[in-house]
Order: structure tokens, then C-alpha cells, then sequence
């Protein structure tokens, strides 16, 4: 299955609708990671941005997911692009340890 990022611009304010529903997506992010749908999802430590690496049968069944977000209606833009390589740490194997 393809592998997309997703770069999603954060408002510049967050408001109280926007706070109130942080618990909501994440439960949801959480979701999609467990279900291995999403790989990644980091966020700019100055809040602005954010990324999301995710697995979908094609741009359009991503952004299907990405307008699911509790904060969809909030973000300032989405842009999704299918990657050629994505490789991580993360995805290899375990180092065999022979103790």
C-alpha cells in the first residue's frame, strides 16, 4: 500500500473550540496508529505545523481520513504527497542480542 505525508498548517491561535477538541483527535491519531493506518504524526514545537505519515490505497483515501480529524475544519492548510521511500528506524528489524 502506498505511503503519503500529509503537512497540515496549524492556526496561528487556538481558540477554545479548537483546545476542546485536542482530546478528541488525539484519541483518534491513537486510533490510527494502533490500526497502523498513520506511521508518524509529529507536530512543530512552535505548534504551527505538523506531519502525518500515513498508508492509503491513494491521495484521495487520505485525505478522506484526513477530513475525519476532529481538528480538520480547523487547520489552515493540508497538503498530501505519496512518498517514493520512506524508511525508518522504527520499520527494521530488532538487533539480535546474544546474551
Amino acid at each position: 500500500m502506498p505511503t503519503f505525508v500529509v503537512s497540515i498548517r496549524l492556526p496561528e491561535t487556538f481558540d477554545e473550540e479548537f483546545i476542546s477538541l485536542i482530546p478528541q483527535h488525539r484519541a483518534f491519531i491513537n486510533q490510527l496508529l494502533s490500526e497502523k493506518i498513520v506511521e508518524v504524526y509529529a507536530i512543530s514545537s512552535d505548534r504551527s505545523r505538523g506531519w502525518v505519515t500515513m498508508h492509503g490505497d491513494d491521495a484521495a483515501a487520505v485525505q478522506a481520513v484526513v477530513e475525519q480529524f476532529p481538528l480538520f475544519h480547523h487547520l489552515q492548510g493540508v497538503e498530501i504527497d505519496e512518498l517514493f521511500i520512506f524508511d525508518s528506524a522504527a520499520s527494521r528489524f530488532p538487533h539480535i542480542s546474544l546474551n
